[in-house]
């Protein structure tokens, strides 16, 4: 494997998509919980959820913090993560990542332009 600079942006892999995937599952998990936290008289649902959200958040952060090491994701998709609201900011980042291409960088052995590369790239995570 090529040796990879230090500041050079991440390009996505195979464990972004897990990200994405575990972000959105997440997200639906802290939703559970916010609904049964809501309506009255489901103590042991909220419970159960809040558990679920707690250990699924904390390895949600895991997982990105590996990718972001992995050089697969940027650290402000971590940051994203990390704010108040969760799961939302790490879904609201993955979205900003794959339409926008914010804090990712071009595939080394490419030869197509930096604007062609932001239209490639989107379509093909839209595709994952």
């Amino acid at each position: 494997m090529a040796r990879r600079k230090p500041f050079e942006k991440p390009i996505p892999g195979e464990l972004f998509v897990w990200v994405k995937r575990f972000s959105w599952v997440e997200l639906a998990v802290f939703a559970g919980l916010l609904l049964f936290w809501l309506v009255p008289g489901f103590e042991t649902a909220t419970m159960l959820f809040g558990w679920a959200h707690g250990l699924g958040f904390i390895a949600l952060c895991v997982v990105i913090w590996i990718a972001c090491i992995r050089k697969e994701a940027p650290y402000t998709l971590l940051a994203a993560t990390l704010t108040p609201v969760g799961p939302v900011g790490s879904v609201i980042g993955i979205e900003l990542i794959e339409r926008k291409g914010w804090g990712i960088g071009v595939q080394p052995n490419s030869q197509v332009s930096e604007t062609e590369s932001h239209q490639n790239r989107a379509k093909a995570l839209d595709s994952a």
